[in-house]
């Protein structure tokens, strides 16, 4: 399952990403391209990181980078197409739950036991 969820995030990614770049390339400007672009960035990233790490038994941390960059991008994303940026408040709870995925493999805490 955790696979098949990766793919769906890395797969949102992409979509978002060309989406970005040509459908709404005369659209957003500024702070919200920037925003756009990062979301693109931390999801595509966590996303192939938890198909590796979730290949090499690390099922929590491949759940953290998953929910977090999910979180993270989509509160990004909201804002970019012009939620109120109070959201913002939320960006970082993703992020945190990106840095505790990190953090299981950094110091081996994510066995699924």
């Amino acid at each position: 399952m955790i696979r098949r969820i990766a793919a769906l995030l890395a797969l949102i990614a992409v979509s978002l990403g060309a989406f970005g770049a040509h459908g709404l390339d005369t659209v957003l400007t500024g702070e919200a391209k920037e925003w756009w672009e990062t979301a693109t960035f931390y999801l595509l990233v966590h996303a192939v990181a938890a198909l590796l790490l979730d290949g090499f038994g690390a099922r929590r941390a491949a759940i953290c980078a998953m929910a977090g960059s999910g979180l993270f991008a989509a509160t990004l994303y909201a804002m970019a197409l012009g939620a109120p940026t109070f959201l913002g408040m939320i960006t970082p709870i993703g992020g945190v739950l990106m840095l505790a995925g990190w953090a299981m493999v950094a110091f081996g805490r994510f066995h699924t036991k």
